[in-house]
């Protein structure tokens, strides 16, 4: 099992902690939501709870919980900038399915 982020994700975890000036690493996990039923949830975590798993990219923390491992095993998580939009890039492997909008999955 196991979660990556490119060289370009992990620099800017890195650079967002940083600035924040605390923080584990990225926490990665899913909700119920859209048409297609997951949608990704990410946020800088604080600390790691008991029911986490977590793994290590380019020297950046990934914490998922348990829960949501299924749905995320062997994602690699990249950043990027297109025109005025920017931010996280998922490619996972075991979408079976997106929505239209590419806001939710499906596995």
């Amino acid at each position: 099992m196991a979660i990556h982020l490119t060289e370009k994700a992990a620099e800017r975890v890195r650079t967002f902690l940083a600035k924040r000036g605390k923080g584990e690493g990225l926490r990665l996990g899913v909700k119920n939501v859209g048409c297609s039923g997951k949608a990704y949830v990410t946020e800088y975590a604080d600390r790691i709870e008991p029911e986490d798993q977590v793994f290590e990219s380019h020297g950046v923390k990934i914490i998922v919980s348990t829960k949501d491992l299924v749905y995320l095993d062997g994602m690699e998580v990249d950043y990027a900038k297109e025109g005025l939009s920017e931010g996280f890039k998922f490619n996972n492997p075991n979408v079976k399915a997106q929505c239209g909008c590419g806001e939710s999955f499906s596995v």
